[in-house]
């Protein structure tokens, strides 16, 4: 990692809110990499995959959405924040970010679990080459493994109304361990969780405009066996979505690299290398 640098960056959405991101870059990069981060993950959960795509030749940026990690800014309670302002503002900066910092780069995008969904209501998604998605698959609660279902019901409806209605916001208090969650997105995260048709059913109210059809870049998605979440169902439903982008799905269990457990999040923990190394593949072809 001697010849891996880290460069802190603040960017600006086209609606106005400053951005923190870090680009990690080799000495040469070759390659461009975006990789966007799963709900309640702050960048720096990101750090260990992003050295090794930058040690493999790639300049890499990991970056906060607005009200996570360092971009939250503003009172999270009072901030308007919604989900689909991940996808139509954050996403975009950060990939016009990374243009800038990488100029004449191919440039590709790993995502992990939400930082999958939203590409559709991106207006410069058609810069991006191909993606790799991580446990990316829809929040539909019936998709999920059934041994999920009541930690899911205690987090939509007890922890998370209680904490809305003590202090306005999704505290990580009481077992939820992800970064602090503004009102407005907990509760269309919670209503879309509710139904199989997830985000479609707002394609014509707060997802519009959008543009799946026009995604059209490659995408390969790994699923595990032991994630609850991103299971097969969910991430086949999630990638309906995107019906003029060539999309397969690979499942890993555990043992085929090399560990005890991967679940919804250990695919980005440190000692994943032989699976980075199939997402390294995969984006630098």
């Amino acid at each position: 990692m001697t010849d891996v640098k880290t460069e802190n960056l603040t960017f600006e959405t086209s609606d106005g809110w400053q951005l923190k991101g870090d680009l990690i870059r080799g000495a040469d990069p070759d390659l461009a990499v975006l990789i966007s981060s799963g709900t309640g993950f702050p960048r720096r959960f990101y750090r260990a995959i992003a050295e090794y795509f930058a040690a493999q030749g790639a300049a890499v940026l990991i970056y906060d959405y607005r009200g996570i990690g360092d971009s939250e800014g503003r009172d999270l309670a009072r901030s308007g924040i919604d989900y689909p302002d991940w996808g139509r503002f954050d996403m975009p900066a950060a990939v016009d970010a990374l243009a800038v910092a990488a100029p004449g780069l191919r440039l590709t995008h790993l995502a992990h679990s939400v930082g999958g969904h939203f590409l559709g209501v991106m207006p410069n998604q058609a810069k991006i080459d191909r993606h790799a998605f991580l446990s990316v698959g829809t929040g539909y609660f019936g998709g999920h493994h059934r041994s999920n279902w009541p930690m899911e019901f205690y987090f939509w409806w007890v922890l998370g109304s209680y904490s809305l209605k003590r202090w306005g916001y999704v505290k990580p208090v009481g077992g939820w361990q992800g970064e602090a969650l503004p009102p407005e997105l907990f509760r269309t995260w919670r209503r879309w969780s509710q139904h199989r048709s997830y985000f479609q059913r707002d394609f014509d109210g707060l997802m519009h405009p959008q543009h799946y059809d026009a995604v059209t870049a490659p995408i390969r998605s790994w699923i595990f066996q032991d994630d609850p979440i991103a299971t097969r169902s969910t991430a086949q439903d999630l990638l309906s979505v995107y019906p003029n982008a060539p999309s397969e799905i690979i499942e890993r269990s555990p043992a085929d690299i090399g560990v005890r457990r991967i679940g919804h999040e250990g695919a980005l923990r440190p000692g994943r290398e032989a699976l980075w190394a199939e997402c390294w593949d995969w984006l630098s072809n």
